[in-house]
């Protein structure tokens, strides 16, 4: 049991009054011994006393807010725990070629990505997901979380102005971060969508080999690739390329070198990004333990409605008590 304004326990105490005080009566006799005794009387006065001490405690009750904790229940369901990593740079603003997959015209990469996201957390409802964009640093959104509300609105915030460049080795390291302090719930994978890579130093290349591994992790990369970009597929870059490798080609193999799962999409309309994000739906459809949240109950309007029971009964009580004096003047 909890209460939302504890402090307002310590009135309790006054809950007493009406049982330590005496009953003033409406007629005044000389010599209270005359009287007869009345055991039945006494007992209907205890009675009353006890009814007003009981509406007092359930006045006080109800300010402080009573209400049962929350509890977790575990349960078996289809899902994952999925960080989503997007990319905020400025490239981020620039329109889709053909359009959108309504044949809208002008939908640019950010807002088109915020919008098949949350088409992909509507059909998934036992996921634990956080959110993490990077452009010149990273920007932690939301952890991880079962609430629809805050991921949906963390990823349409994600479709705002976007910024300038693109630190994907940062983005990458802090959402590795959020499955540091989370149990294991069985399937567990990050989400990459950029229109580009930076490039990515040794030190952070290491440290995301060992996280991926350590915590259990696949990695999907999500292209947009730009119309008539480098395509990370391009098979004249693997092997005997003289060149410099184009950035994001340098990474796309460096992912392939993880010992943790890859897989590795090219987006070049909504139509593809489209199919990419269902794709991740279908592989990522596993068996998890997850924890259910069970709300407390409120027991504010129960208390009060006890209280105005009570109340309800020593008015009642007075008014007979009246007419019977009445009726004997």
């Amino acid at each position: 049991m909890g209460f939302v304004h504890p402090l307002v326990l310590w009135l309790l105490p006054l809950a007493l009054l009406p049982i330590l005080l005496e009953r003033s009566n409406t007629k005044t006799y000389s010599w209270v011994a005359m009287l007869p005794a009345d055991p039945l009387s006494n007992l209907i006065g205890l009675l009353l006393k006890i009814l007003a001490a009981i509406s007092l405690i359930c006045i006080i009750l109800g300010l402080a807010g009573p209400h049962s904790l929350e509890q977790k229940v575990e349960r078996i369901g289809i899902g994952a725990q999925i960080g989503m990593v997007i990319d905020r740079s400025a490239s981020m603003d620039d329109p889709f070629s053909g359009g959108t997959a309504e044949g809208r015209v002008g939908e640019t990469k950010s807002v088109a990505a915020a919008r098949l996201m949350t088409d992909f957390v509507n059909k998934r409802k036992n996921d634990m997901i956080g959110v993490v964009t990077f452009s010149n640093s990273a920007m932690y959104v939301l952890p991880l979380t079962e609430s629809r509300e805050a991921i949906l609105a963390a990823i349409k915030a994600t479709a705002g102005n976007s910024l300038f460049q693109t630190n994907i080795g940062g983005g990458l390291t802090s959402a590795v971060g959020l499955f540091e302090h989370v149990p294991d719930s069985g399937s567990r994978a990050v989400i990459l969508i950029s229109d580009g890579a930076g490039r990515v130093s040794a030190e952070v290349q290491q440290k995301l080999l060992d996280w991926l591994q350590r915590y259990n992790l696949s990695l999907y990369w999500v292209v947009l690739r730009q119309p008539g970009g480098v395509s990370i597929f391009d098979p004249k870059f693997e092997e005997h390329y003289e060149g410099i490798l184009p950035s994001e080609v340098e990474l796309y193999y460096y992912f392939k070198l993880l010992r943790s799962p890859f897989h590795a999409y090219e987006a070049e309309d909504p139509k593809s990004l489209a199919a990419a994000m269902a794709d991740i739906n279908q592989k990522e459809k596993k068996p998890i333990k997850y924890m259910e949240k069970i709300p407390g109950h409120d027991f504010t309007q129960l208390c009060y409605f006890i209280a105005a029971l009570m109340i309800a009964l020593l008015l009642s009580v007075k008014y007979l008590e009246l007419r019977t004096w009445n009726t004997k003047i």
